[in-house]
């Protein structure tokens, strides 16, 4: 039939390793910032975490089908239109020809010459705000939160904005680019240090972007945990 069949487990699925660590920490509420359709989230669903999602977007077209791959779930939100930053206003959100590599931040060649879908094609103002403004909302109850951050590069500022929310979330999964890939952004040394800083530690590291060209590692992906809570 064309099928091959794995065994499911942690060292050959990274959706799966991500799972067993959220039930390691019981988390019960994750906070997908940069949503984009909702790619993480419906991966999340498929692989078996039955816990709440609520999903942060800035751009109008991807906000729009986020929302209707969410419509039939009762446990996964959308918020309403927004980038997720380090300030309540406006920003202009760069978009890329692949949707996914969209950012606030200026892309660098490092980044466009890798994937060459991903240049810049048009611009969109979008409304930008702190978690710490808005994740209130959503957090009615005694939750263990876990943050995800898609940002392209805007890590930094996601977690500036959520300083307070920081200090009642359990777990944190991030990009951590090797090289500058956008410019002004913090490199994966420094959120690293960061989150080590806020009780943090790091508790697993996946592949992430590849340049195809000469194979060199672009970004990685990590999940960083409180285990002095478990």
């Amino acid at each position: 039939m064309g099928l091959e069949l794995h065994r499911l487990n942690a060292n050959t699925n990274p959706y799966y390793q991500l799972l067993k660590s959220l039930d390691k920490f019981e988390i019960d509420l994750v906070l997908d910032v940069g949503a984009n359709t909702g790619q993480f989230a419906s991966e999340l669903r498929s692989i078996g975490y039955r816990g709440d999602i609520v999903s942060f977007e800035p751009l109008s077209k991807e906000h729009d089908l986020l929302s209707m791959h969410a419509s039939k779930d009762p446990r996964w939100k959308v918020h309403e239109r927004s980038a997720i930053g380090d300030y309540d206003g406006e920003v202009e959100m760069n978009i890329s020809g692949n949707s996914v590599s969209s950012s606030i931040m200026p892309m660098l060649e490092s980044h466009s010459s890798a994937a060459v879908d991903s240049s810049y094609v048009d611009v969109e103002k979008v409304p930008i705000s702190c978690l710490d403004s808005v994740s209130s909302n959503y957090i009615k109850e005694s939750k263990n939160i876990f943050i995800k951050i898609d940002t392209q590069g805007y890590e930094w500022q996601v977690l500036n904005g959520a300083l307070d929310l920081i200090k009642n979330t359990k777990g944190v999964l991030c990009e951590l680019s090797l090289v500058p890939l956008y410019e002004g952004q913090k490199l994966w040394k420094e959120l690293i240090e960061r989150l080590e800083s806020e009780g943090f530690t790091l508790w697993y590291i996946q592949r992430g972007f590849t340049d195809p060209s000469n194979g060199r590692a672009l970004q990685v992906d990590a999940a960083f945990f409180r285990t002095s809570d478990v």
